[in-house]
């Protein structure tokens, strides 16, 4: 009893200091992209030339540093924690630095991606690294991993909620009691520190209303997400494999680094984690008026997006599907609402469409419909949708789970 008891507490303090560290990672890596994407996302805004440059620029130096810095190895993100967890490999301590500066140069030179995925990975390898640092340790790496994971989360998108359920759900799945000690413990300094820093959601909102009349719209919303969330891991899978068919590394930067820039100069909106896109629907200088060129760029953005974070993965970069899923949600309500409103007069509200289509598509990206109602929730600092968005997380999960049983983290490797 006395040596459990021991055990508990050795891995009670290890469970604080990964907590510690990956929320301190999760906030640096957030302020740093966010500050410097601004900054040259503003430049293409003046000088188009820039949209050529910057994906070359990008995808140039994380290849550089792969190879001259990095041991030379691809980051293979939420595969990577699968892979430690079940085959006990241990994540190397490389991968932090390697996550955080490669998920950094991704976005802010235009990948279409966004940094969580970076994050999630490099606070698990800091949950990895520290199982090893005693021998006992090495019967919890899974507690000790999913700490990191959850603590990075709830770090990154201001929500404990959904830091705790992503380890559950997508990390641990069949969690141990010790579980729950080591990812509470992580999550409760990753949001004191977040308190602390007075962070803010990244899309505050105030909604006040819905209406049960738009009941059977979201479950529309439920379907199309699911049927695009499958679009999109497809298309990262088909990409990923038609990429890794070019002879050299070289040739797949030039040609993922055109193929993003042709993009970008078409539609600005795709750059980085287009958070920049979904804040200016979420909050419009004016009232967003119905044009066929409107029409047509709703959907481009929509067909489009999938294809440009598939080409900048395959080509390199470091991401995953977290920033696209909520951009690709976010623009799939808002042109559902409006479709509806504007031929059908409906009468539903944009804004909760489009809140409820980023967590959906998120739901049947990951399959974890409770990390994306609580994550969702905690992006806009508002729960006035939870039972929707729940109601349609489940639905676009299933839905999704039903046309392609696989997520890109889960999908076997005989099938890649």
């Amino acid at each position: 009893m006395a040596y459990r008891k021991q055990i508990v507490g050795k891995l009670a303090v290890a469970s604080l200091l990964i907590g510690y560290l990956s929320a301190l990672l999760a906030l640096a890596l957030k302020h740093l992209t966010e500050h410097y994407e601004d900054i040259l996302f503003a430049l293409t805004e003046t000088n188009r030339f820039y949209l050529l440059l910057f994906p070359v620029l990008g995808l140039s130096t994380i290849y550089f540093l792969r190879t001259y810095l990095f041991k030379g190895k691809a980051n293979k993100g939420i595969r990577e924690i699968y892979d430690s967890i079940r085959t006990g490999r241990n994540m190397p301590a490389y991968k932090v630095p390697s996550h955080f500066v490669n998920g950094f140069l991704t976005v802010i030179f235009g990948g279409s991606t966004g940094i969580e995925v970076s994050t999630v990975v490099a606070s698990a390898a800091i949950g990895s690294v520290a199982q090893q640092k005693q021998s006992i340790f090495r019967l919890y790496k899974t507690e000790l991993i999913s700490a990191g994971v959850a603590a990075g989360v709830a770090a990154l998108f201001n929500s404990p909620a959904a830091g705790l359920l992503f380890a559950l759900e997508v990390i641990a799945k069949k969690p141990s009691k010790l579980f729950f000690l080591t990812t509470l413990l992580a999550v409760a300094v990753a949001f004191g520190m977040t308190w602390l820093l007075q962070e803010t959601p990244l899309f505050a909102l105030d909604i006040s209303i819905w209406h049960w009349h738009a009941v059977p719209w979201f479950l529309v919303l439920g379907v199309l997400a699911a049927l695009h969330s499958v679009y999109l891991t497809k298309s990262v899978l088909f990409l990923k494999s038609t990429f890794a068919k070019i002879p050299t590394q070289t040739l797949r930067v030039l040609l993922g680094a055109g193929l993003l820039s042709a993009a970008l100069l078409l539609l600005p909106q795709l750059y980085g984690d287009g958070y920049h896109a979904v804040t200016a629907l979420l909050f419009p200088e004016k009232p967003i008026a119905w044009t066929p060129t409107l029409a047509l760029a709703t959907v481009a953005v929509i067909v489009l997006k999938p294809l440009l974070t598939s080409v900048t993965l395959a080509a390199g970069g470091d991401g995953g599907v977290f920033a696209p899923s909520l951009f690709l949600g976010a623009f799939l309500g808002f042109g559902l609402a409006t479709v509806l409103n504007t031929f059908l007069d409906a009468h539903v509200i944009p804004l909760n469409f489009m809140v409820i289509g980023m967590a959906a598509v998120l739901s049947a990206s990951i399959h974890a419909p409770f990390t994306a109602l609580f994550l969702v929730c905690g992006l806009t600092n508002d729960y006035t949708l939870f039972f929707p968005i729940l109601t349609i997380c489940l639905v676009s999960k299933f839905v999704a789970k039903w046309i392609f049983p696989f997520t890109v983290y889960s999908i076997p490797q005989t099938i890649r």
